[in-house]
């Protein structure tokens, strides 16, 4: 076990940490989520708004929402969220991360909670949110079913649990690991293991195990020719999944 919990994994933290300081260049080793970013923004207020009756043209919709960002890096999701309403917990297990998150935040004006935790910790100190996101970091953790426990134990009754992965394909080695890290160059070579891809049979599966009810997928797809991320139906690479609590 490591210092920050069960569901760390060093050498997972080890990687972020020699990247933190490049989370807010858009040129950088983040770029892709750069990119990939208004896409998933997108599908949070949406789902959000949705789930907890907000008008999604209003100025601050998710006003009154308590929201958690595990693995919040330098705090891409946590400031947008932010400034729609939403009062945001962001934690990181790279103590660099939290700290880049906080200096940007008061930089953009912005009250934010980062904190450099695990998820389990919050779970066991009580912590709960109306929603919890875990965004492009279940492929990280030392234990999906014991990350997912965690998150669920956080999310209140009535509240969502919203995940953002890679599945465990082959096109997902080609696209994600191949031509990401090592043919593009839009991420460090090494920054993904595909052994720890997750199938959305296995992240449903966990979910359920703690006491979810699974909500649905959604695909996240990149287009080469328009540069362009999209929502669709093909789940083999990046895909979206939302469960929900009683």
């Amino acid at each position: 076990m490591t210092a920050l919990g069960s569901t760390v994994d060093p050498a997972e933290i080890e990687k972020f940490r020699r990247m933190a300081e490049e989370w807010w260049d858009p040129r950088g080793k983040f770029h892709p989520l750069h990119r990939f970013n208004p896409v998933r923004l997108q599908f949070l207020k949406d789902r959000l708004c949705r789930h907890f009756g907000r008008d999604p043209k209003a100025d601050r919709p998710l006003s009154g929402l308590r929201l958690l960002d595990i693995g919040s890096g330098g705090g891409l999701v946590a400031e947008p969220l932010t400034r729609l309403g939403a009062k945001v917990v962001g934690i990181d297990a790279t103590a660099r991360n939290v700290e880049v998150a906080r200096l940007h935040a008061a930089e953009s004006g912005l009250a934010i909670d980062y904190r450099h935790a695990a998820a389990e910790e919050l779970a066991e100190a009580g912590e709960s949110f109306d929603a919890v996101l875990a965004l492009e970091i279940v492929e990280h953790v030392a234990s999906l079913e014991a990350f997912v426990a965690a998150a669920a134990r956080m999310t209140r009754p009535g509240g969502l649990l919203v995940v953002a992965t890679l599945n465990r394909t082959l096109k997902a080695f080609g696209l994600a690991i191949v031509g990401a890290e090592y043919v593009l160059g839009w991420l460090p070579k090494g920054t993904h293991d595909w052994r720890k891809f997750v199938r959305p049979s296995e992240l449903e599966a966990a979910m359920r195990a703690s006491g979810l009810t699974f909500a649905e997928t959604v695909g996240v797809s990149y287009n080469p020719l328009l540069d362009r991320w999209s929502l669709g139906s093909d789940l083999d690479v990046n895909y979206l999944a939302v469960a929900t609590k009683a």
